[in-house]
């Protein structure tokens, strides 16, 4: 039996968060182990997330592996005091981990990736100068495109690309980056002045997401902090898992380009 199990049955929850706080102090590796074999299913169970609409190129085997470089990551970083539970940090940090090692195999097709620079671009021009949320109709006119085409597009982009909320945004500081995922707040929190934030960073991406319309806001909420699959969102709004697909990459799109253009301002 481990560290976790040796020290405690009862109350298991209470001991772990001691152990958490004896980690942070000493760095003992009997105690980094303990948390690693306590939390490896998380990554099998991350990865298969992951896994779902992957091309078949895409070994499991390999989203476990790059997943661990996460979990590793997250308890050597995870603070205890933050009122965050180590699960959900881990989460973020093994799908972003797995996410980061996807994208440096460069699987995506070059047409795909400049076609999604140009809907970003195009959805970052668009709403800089109507000061709202653009429409389908509007992105797609302002891309030379019918709107069926645009839908297609999507599809495409959505079918193919990794986005995710798991990207970075920096503040112009190395050591001062923020996950666009770790600012997501439950759906109860989600207005911005509900939201205790220690940097003005946070504040922004918190009052970017709050402008997103209310579907693409549901879904970035239901993935990332509810964890659901994107068939369950599906399930959920009652629309097909590729119209899922498809909102939540519109969502990432409208984010990326949003915060693109405060950075722009700020720095």
């Amino acid at each position: 039996m481990g560290l976790l199990g040796n020290a405690v049955d009862k109350p298991e929850e209470e001991t772990e968060e001691k152990l958490w706080v004896e980690y942070r102090k000493n760095r003992d590796p009997k105690i980094r182990e303990a948390f690693i074999k306590q939390y490896a299913p998380l990554v099998k169970y991350v990865a298969g997330k992951v896994a779902v609409g992957m091309p078949h190129n895409i070994e499991f085997d390999d989203l476990v592996g790059f997943g661990v470089f996460g979990l590793l990551d997250a308890i050597d970083k995870f603070d205890p005091e933050k009122n965050v539970k180590f699960k959900t940090y881990a989460v973020t940090r093994i799908r972003g981990a797995i996410f980061d090692e996807l994208r440096s195999i460069d699987w995506v097709p070059r047409s795909v990736r400049q076609k999604t620079r140009e809907v970003e671009d195009a959805i970052g021009s668009l709403e800089a100068q109507l000061g709202r949320t653009a429409t389908d109709q509007e992105i797609a006119q302002s891309l030379g495109m019918d709107e069926g085409e645009f839908i297609k597009t999507m599809m495409k982009i959505s079918g193919t690309s990794i986005l995710s909320l798991n990207d970075v945004w920096f503040s112009g500081d190395e050591n001062d980056k923020v996950s666009i995922g770790d600012s997501i707040e439950s759906p109860a929190s989600l207005n911005p002045d509900v939201i205790v934030e220690k940097d003005e960073i946070r504040r922004v991406i918190a009052d970017a997401i709050s402008e997103l319309p209310d579907k693409e806001k549901k879904i970035l909420v239901l993935y990332y902090y509810e964890d659901l699959t994107l068939r369950e969102i599906g399930q959920v709004l009652e629309v097909t898992e590729s119209r899922v697909s498809q909102l939540h990459t519109k969502a990432i799109l409208r984010l990326r380009s949003k915060l693109t253009n405060i950075r722009k301002g700020i720095v």
